[in-house]
């Protein structure tokens, strides 16, 4: 298995990891935000970008129950990208399961605007919540990142991320040839960074718009990049 791609619920592609693979080493997902996040962005959208969220925030509750469905089928790290008001339940959640959890790493894109609210300073800054399996072989054995810095990208779909920052901790959670999971992909910057990094990937999206365009960006690269010669746009801290 080299990649896979569906359209898809997220409930739906874990039974799908189930039946045909068993599990999968890492999950990165940015799954939906808060109700606070998606009002404070359509409640500028037009006179930002002219584009409303499409899809439903997430509650406390959306979080447990992806966690509760996912956290068996990750051997590795479960990574959430998300904002102020859902870290914690994200936390909750992962230790409920047995994961081992990790202090906030802040995500920074320079220039965004979704964190723009014309009423106090800007903030460009996402949470990553990062856990791992309690696996002895696994202390000490990861070194990601204390911070992601990147700038700025025009975006195929609305609250997409940098391909940038997805090669950052795609590299930082996983190692060549593991097996890469985003249960809510939108438009497949995850698997593309995946993919640029020579691991495997399985996705889903539940907007079939999201998926194609994501179908659209994957069959445009080769399957694996020559060691040595990718060029990551970012630096090691």
């Amino acid at each position: 298995m080299t990649g896979e791609l569906l359209h898809c619920h997220w409930r739906d592609l874990a039974e799908h990891v189930r039946r045909t693979v068993g599990q999968v080493d890492a999950l990165i997902v940015d799954a939906p935000y808060s109700e606070r996040t998606h009002a404070g962005h359509d409640g500028q959208a037009e006179s930002v970008n002219g584009r409303a969220i499409a899809y439903r925030p997430w509650t406390p509750a959306d979080v447990a129950d992806f966690v509760a469905e996912w956290a068996p089928l990750v051997t590795n790290w479960l990574v959430s990208i998300t904002d102020e008001d859902l870290r914690g339940p994200w936390r909750a959640e992962m230790e409920r399961h047995g994961l081992k959890v990790f202090a906030r790493i802040p995500a920074i894109e320079t220039g965004m605007t979704v964190r723009f609210n014309g009423d106090g300073a800007p903030n460009w800054t996402c949470d990553v919540v990062s856990a791992r399996t309690r696996k002895a072989e696994h202390i000490g054995a990861w070194r990601p990142s204390p911070y992601y810095l990147v700038k700025r990208e025009p975006k195929d779909v609305v609250g997409g991320k940098p391909l940038a920052m997805m090669l950052a901790m795609v590299e930082d959670y996983t190692r060549p040839g593991d097996l890469v999971c985003d249960p809510c992909c939108g438009a497949g910057t995850t698997l593309l960074a995946a993919k640029l990094l020579g691991r495997q990937y399985i996705g889903g999206d539940l907007d079939a718009k999201h998926v194609e365009i994501a179908r659209e960006r994957l069959r445009d690269l080769p399957a694996q990049p020559k060691s040595g010669t990718l060029a990551l746009p970012w630096e090691k801290p």
